[in-house]
Formats: C-alpha cells, structure tokens, sequence
C-alpha cells in the first residue's frame, strides 16, 4: 500500500511540475476577459472554400482581411494563420506582427519581405521561408485554415525569422482581444 501511494505521489509531482511549462501564456494583461475581434475577408467566408487564387493551385498570394472591435488601449497587431490538419502536425502558414494600431485590414499579395511598409514584421512559416506560404495540402479531404489575428496592448521586439512558437511567447500576457476566420481548402 506504501508503494502504491508513493508511486502515485511522485507521478502527481511529475505531472504539476510538467504542467504547461511548453504551453504560451497568451492571456491578457492583468487577467482581464479578451474581447473578441471580428474577421472577415473578401475571398471567402467563415467556413467555406478559399479560392484557388490564395493556394499553391493559383496565384498563391495571400488574401486580404478585415478586422473589427479592436480595443482602444491596442498598440499593435498580429496575425498567425495555420492548418491543424496538416500530415505532421499544425503547419504555420504565416507570421505577421507589429501592425500599426490603426490598422483595419490587410490587402491581399502582402509582398514577402520581412519588413513592410508599415513597420510590420513577417516571421518565418512551417516552410521555413518569411511571409505567407499558400495552402497545399495533399490530395484528399479538405484541410482548414485558420486566420488568427490579436490585438496587443505593446509592440513586439522584432526578432528576424520570428516563429510562430516566437510570437506566442512574445504575445503572452498582452492580447486585448482575438478573432479568427477559418476557410477550407481541398485539391482533388
């Protein structure tokens, strides 16, 4: 009986001393609840097929998206777009941070440089280039695509070829506010 207790002592203390240490803390500043932002795009709606012409299939650019109720108090804002269906695991399609506060939208074929224009940054996607990698998935069923975009109470030390587990990081304790849009994609 001693064992067993002991056993389950020491897999408790594993498991408190393991838990969430890989995981972001991306929540807001001072605890306080996230409002929730609203995305739309012109290409697509929520739930329904991303044209060809943001895919490997086409013209692979990236599509514009617009954004709504982002709270005063924001300073910037970023966006991760990701498939969660991918073969090997979640594969990041984008890393875009330091979006000028005012900032409403984002026109299509963002140029893939990793800064832009506006102060804002590309980081590196799950191809291990900078900027937006168009949706490819294999032959089969359809794969989702999640546009993330957070709106952040600072600006972010820029950091060359951020990564989306980067960002994260650097966002923690800071998103006022998040939003997503989701779209499918499907080769046949």
């Amino acid at each position: 009986m001693a064992r067993i207790f002991c056993c389950l002592l020491i897999a408790s203390l594993l498991l408190a001393s393991c838990k969430n240490k890989s995981a972001p803390d991306i929540s807001s500043p001072e605890g306080k609840q996230m409002a929730t932002l609203k995305v739309t795009s012109p290409a697509f709606t929520q739930g329904e097929r991303i044209p060809a012409r943001y895919t490997c299939d086409g013209d692979g650019i990236s599509p514009a998206l617009t954004w709504a109720n982002v709270p005063e108090k924001t300073e910037s804002l970023a966006i991760i777009c990701d498939d969660p269906d991918a073969p090997r695991g979640t594969f990041t399609h984008w890393v875009l941070y330091n979006l000028p506060r005012g900032a409403t939208e984002i026109l299509e074929n963002v140029p893939k440089n990793p800064e832009l224009p506006s102060g804002a940054r590309q980081g590196q996607n799950s191809a291990a280039t900078v900027g937006y990698t168009a949706p490819c998935p294999p032959q089969g069923s359809a794969h989702r695509y999640f546009f993330h975009i957070y709106a952040l109470d600072t600006m972010l030390e820029p950091v060359k070829s951020m990564t989306k587990a980067q960002l994260l990081a650097a966002m923690g304790g800071h998103i006022l506010a998040q939003g997503e849009l989701m779209g499918k994609y499907q080769r046949k």
